[in-house]
């Protein structure tokens, strides 16, 4: 398990004061053991600016790769230090972005599906923190040689891409393999405090969270989508490649997406060959279809959307999630004899 310093009360709090400390902290040089997941479109520069002006650490959504978004992104979180993070399978097809993403110096760099050697070489030949995210310990074991500062072990219950791997089991037999001063963070089914206190005893040295920073003020994405994420439950979610193979990514085919279990989805989920026989014309029902018409249009949720009850402000999530936490923390000698 990791170091856990508790560093302050958990009553009536300014909103920036540091409560836990851990390894993730101290080598980031933040507040709060909270890192914003890079979704793609959606963690663009306001959010990732407010994750990190909360004391956590805000990462911009790289996805598949655009440089002019990454521009505006990067311009859009202003003076706050963010990092960024990229879809690896598609980064790798697009080489110069690593190079344009360095050159803004961020506070880390960060690769997820697929091999991310490269990218994390580069990075720490700039003297950037690289972070790779892992489904399956193997991956794990390719992060640790390629020399990744931060590890980020995802569970199956993530929303958006990922595997099959519950996180309970998953993130301590990393923590076996990484050894104790490799520095993890959990990710899958997390949006409160009781998921970063179950994290930190599973060994993990903090969180990084997506569904619940995509119902946020600050997330962008029309009003309609954020509403969604807060009325979706974790039982109307699935792992599945519909939208993969309707939108024409390209997704090697180990891993898929958890969304919600819409009408289109439902038509097809079970009749991959159908949908393929059919893709012209599902495809172009899907394209012309209207953007806030989520009987059809995908909505990216994981488990945790059971958890999230409205949308809130970016610094409100952080630091209700670590009070939260804290005070779980502190109480825990309660059940010792």
């Amino acid at each position: 398990m990791c170091a856990i310093y508790i560093v302050a009360e958990t009553g009536d709090l300014a909103p920036m004061e540091q409560l836990i400390k851990t390894k993730f902290t101290e080598r980031f040089g933040i507040d709060h053991p909270v890192m914003l997941a890079p979704m793609d479109v959606i963690a663009g520069g306001k959010l990732a600016a407010a994750v990190s002006g909360a004391g956590g650490l805000g990462l911009l959504g790289g996805g598949y790769g655009d440089a002019d978004w990454l521009r505006q992104a990067f311009k859009a979180a202003g003076n706050q230090r963010v990092g960024v993070g990229f879809i690896t399978w598609s980064l790798m097809q697009k080489p110069d972005l690593v190079d344009l993403a360095l050159s803004h110096k961020p506070a880390a760099f960060m690769v997820s599906f697929g091999d991310g050697t490269t990218a994390v070489e580069a990075a720490r030949a700039a003297g950037v923190p690289a972070i790779w995210q892992v489904q399956r310990v193997a991956q794990a074991k390719q992060a640790l040689a390629a020399g990744a500062e931060v590890i980020v072990v995802q569970g199956q219950e993530a929303g958006g891409h990922g595997m099959d791997r519950g996180l309970t089991a998953f993130l301590p037999a990393v923590r076996d393999l990484a050894g104790p001063d490799q520095i993890l963070l959990a990710a899958g089914g997390i949006a409160d405090g009781r998921g970063l206190a179950a994290a930190l005893m599973l060994g993990a040295d903090g969180v990084m969270m997506g569904t619940r920073f995509w119902a946020s003020a600050e997330a962008d994405g029309p009003d309609a989508a954020k509403s969604m994420v807060v009325h979706v439950e974790g039982d109307d979610t699935v792992r599945s490649k519909v939208f993969d193979v309707a939108r024409g990514k390209d997704w090697p085919s180990h891993f898929t997406g958890r969304v919600y279990a819409n009408d289109f989805l439902k038509q097809w989920h079970g009749d991959m060959d159908g949908l393929k026989g059919q893709l012209d014309a599902e495809r172009s029902r899907y394209n012309s279809s209207d953007e806030e018409d989520f009987s059809i249009r995908v909505t990216i949720a994981g488990e945790s959307a059971d958890l999230i009850q409205g949308v809130e402000p970016a610094e409100k999530i952080v630091h209700d999630v670590v009070t939260g936490a804290a005070g779980l923390i502190k109480g825990g000698p309660a059940c010792l004899v």
